[in-house]
């Protein structure tokens, strides 16, 4: 994990170094899937300050809800419509959305998806994200671990973020399940696996009710689940509080994503037992940075030498390390938190 920072920030510093223009009557968009979550509140804070710093006009979209596509592509098309020079977006439907980021892109705007890659990825100019596979397949590693030889004996509730699949849901799943040694089915969706650890997936929408009713939905069908994968730590809460409702809080392992500092609270109190962090703030600044340089010269961001996206980082957070498992402690989670 420390080399996966050292070799992220040699690559943030050559990109803030970049030339950027002045910003004068440049203007960006960014566009997320509701303004409610943290993650997205830290990822519009991010992009506000460096918009501010960069001298650049920020205007701001989000869905009602995740999930609600037809609001982001009206908005797209008011930043098209507004001149923009370019778009930062999280994509609620990462496959529907790309005719709009197409005529976004066609009409010279340059578009970066942040956290969630599009389907097809090089559907937009560029994604600023985390290594969202590497994300689930750290805290399935730590899972397995931790329960060590009873995990050939788990009951594992798949807690998910949408039925339409969006990337960043597959990629979390997949590699939970991978990193606690479950063999996949087809990698580019959730659900077909066979093995019978799994009770079964239901979906979240990425917030605490949804995770409390699709894990009350997974208890009605096994009350005996002993491990909890969630899409991220909102829906890790609402986990929490539906184990809580039966009194099992305390015999049940959550594992999250998103590190975000209410979360990373929640590893300290013992209601999530590890999760993997990432840094909203520093993908969206990056993509600030990232339009300036497209309205100065035209040059396009790069990605990380080997992946197909700019890996912006991620880390294991947790107070209970395990052999094996690269992570860093809660008080430097803290530090951290969605920097």
């Amino acid at each position: 994990m420390k080399r996966l920072f050292a070799s992220t920030a040699i690559a943030l510093t050559a990109m803030a170094g970049a030339s950027l223009a002045d910003g004068h009557s440049v203007s960006a968009c960014l566009i997320t899937k509701t303004d409610t979550n943290p993650f997205f509140v830290k990822m519009r804070e991010g992009a506000t300050a460096k918009a501010e710093e960069l001298g650049i006009t920020l205007r701001s979209y989000a869905g009602k809800v995740d999930g609600d596509h037809e609001t982001q592509v009206a908005a797209i098309e008011t930043c098209i419509a507004d001149g923009a020079k370019g778009i930062l977006l999280t994509a609620s439907d990462t496959s529907s959305i790309v005719p709009a980021v197409q005529q976004a892109r066609d009409a010279g705007l340059l578009v970066i998806a942040l956290d969630t890659p599009l389907e097809p990825i090089d559907a937009a100019d560029a994604t600023f994200a985390t290594d969202n596979f590497l994300a689930g397949e750290l805290i399935g590693q730590w899972a397995a671990a931790a329960l060590g030889d009873e995990a050939a004996n788990a009951k594992i509730a798949m807690l998910d973020l949408a039925v339409s699949q969006p990337t960043v849901g597959v990629l979390r799943d997949q590699g939970f399940l991978k990193g606690f040694g479950i063999d996949l089915g087809d990698p580019n969706k959730w659900g077909d696996e066979d093995d019978p650890r799994i009770v079964g997936n239901d979906v979240t929408a990425g917030n605490e009710e949804g995770g409390r009713k699709a894990m009350e939905n997974l208890l009605a069908q096994d009350p005996m689940i002993n491990v909890v994968y969630t899409i991220n730590e909102p829906a890790a809460a609402g986990a929490y509080e539906a184990l809580k409702a039966i009194g099992r809080e305390n015999d049940v392992l959550i594992v999250s994503v998103d590190g975000g500092c209410p979360g990373v609270q929640n590893v300290a109190d013992g209601v999530i037992g590890a999760t993997s962090q990432q840094y909203p703030l520093l993908m969206a600044s990056l993509g600030i940075e990232a339009i300036a340089a497209w309205a100065n010269d035209g040059t396009k961001p790069e990605n990380t030498p080997g992946k197909d996206f700019f890996d912006t980082g991620v880390a294991l957070v947790t107070d209970k390390p395990v052999d094996g498992v690269e992570s860093i402690s809660v008080a430097e989670g803290t530090d951290r938190c969605w920097g």
